[in-house]
């Protein structure tokens, strides 16, 4: 059921203040989540996280929260943040956890192209199965929307920019379960009337990705720790990379924007970068803070299922959910670099 023809802005506002259930929400874009989100007063905030990447302290830094278990679980209950240390895997839980909650949040995810090819079970068994626990907790519990944090990965080598009428042909088994994760959403809304929204991240960095692999922040790292930027294959690959505060930003509007059910929006800046790029830019960056860094660059093999060019089109995006990336490459890199530098200092 396409949408494309909506003009932009025509989506009506939901009530702003909601309860949330985040999944992931100890990572690196649940906590940017729950840190906008707790600036307002009004949320109350559920999560579900096994700890897995994310930890307690983390999520602490952005918020207070009280940690339950499934019996002691209560939406009406006068706290803010709300912690269930579970994994999405355990069905009975989900469902217990979506109780009077507004919207779900699926952000908890096994992420990455290069675990997906290490073990393709397990990505399929925690993308694939936890989804359909999420969605199951919607269905039943009749939650109003349920947003899915999805990528390019699903629509493979393809001709750039990505959109999102592009037939979808994964050469990666994490291209794979998302793609079954965006075929679920779609048979939930048509089937079942859960207003699914499917949101395809580009490649996402900013604060508090300390714990993340992905290449901004393990270049900042291996910078700060005087190691070599690796680069895989010749570094002419093209990524599309995103600022967190704009992807929160739409994960926002993706919630209270109507008339959006059973739709896939590609979220990024319209921008193709090379890696090679991305790694001279951060360079200059950093040496204006570090004036004699001495940092080197060095190449390996091309990793297997990785893509050779990736940036979207995000016209759709922006015509249905109002929305567009605000934040230049420099300076989401500088503010990237400065929190970096003061979470060391901790």
């Amino acid at each position: 059921m396409s949408r494309n023809i909506l003009p932009k802005g025509s989506g009506q506002m939901k009530n702003n203040k909601m309860k949330w259930l985040i999944t992931g929400g100890c990572g690196f874009i649940g906590r940017n989540l729950v840190k906008n989100l707790v600036e307002e007063d009004g949320h109350f905030i559920r999560i579900i996280d096994n700890l897995s990447v994310g930890t307690r302290k983390d999520l602490s830094g952005v918020c207070d929260f009280v940690e339950t278990d499934s019996s002691s679980l209560d939406s009406t209950a006068q706290i803010k943040t709300e912690l269930i240390v579970a994994d999405i895997l355990d069905a009975d839980l989900t469902v217990k956890a979506a109780e009077g909650i507004d919207v779900i949040i699926h952000l908890a995810a096994n992420t990455g192209v290069a675990p997906s090819v290490e073990n393709p079970r397990l990505d399929c068994e925690n993308n694939v199965y936890g989804t359909l626990n999420l969605l199951e907790a919607a269905r039943i519990n009749q939650t109003s929307r349920f947003v899915f944090a999805s990528s390019g990965a699903p629509v493979g080598e393809c001709e750039p920019p990505i959109h999102e009428e592009i037939p979808p042909h994964p050469v990666s088994p994490y291209g794979a379960s998302k793609l079954s994760g965006e075929g679920y959403c779609s048979a939930y809304f048509h089937t079942f009337g859960i207003d699914t929204v499917c949101l395809r991240f580009g490649n996402v960095y900013g604060p508090l990705s300390s714990h993340k692999d992905s290449v901004v922040a393990k270049f900042i790292k291996n910078i700060m720790e005087g190691k070599p930027l690796e680069i895989y294959g010749d570094g002419t690959q093209t990524r599309d990379f995103i600022f967190t505060d704009d992807l929160i930003q739409a994960i926002r509007l993706s919630v209270q924007t109507d008339n959006i059910g059973g739709e896939i929006f590609q979220i990024a800046t319209s921008t193709e970068t090379t890696v090679s790029e991305l790694a001279e830019k951060l360079i200059e960056t950093y040496k204006k803070i570090q004036k004699d860094q001495n940092i080197q660059i060095i190449h390996s093999s091309r990793r297997k299922g990785d893509v050779k060019r990736n940036f979207s089109d995000t016209s759709k995006a922006s015509r249905i959910l109002n929305w567009q990336a605000e934040i230049s490459l420099a300076d989401g890199l500088r503010k990237t670099i400065k929190w970096f530098g003061e979470f060391e200092k901790d």
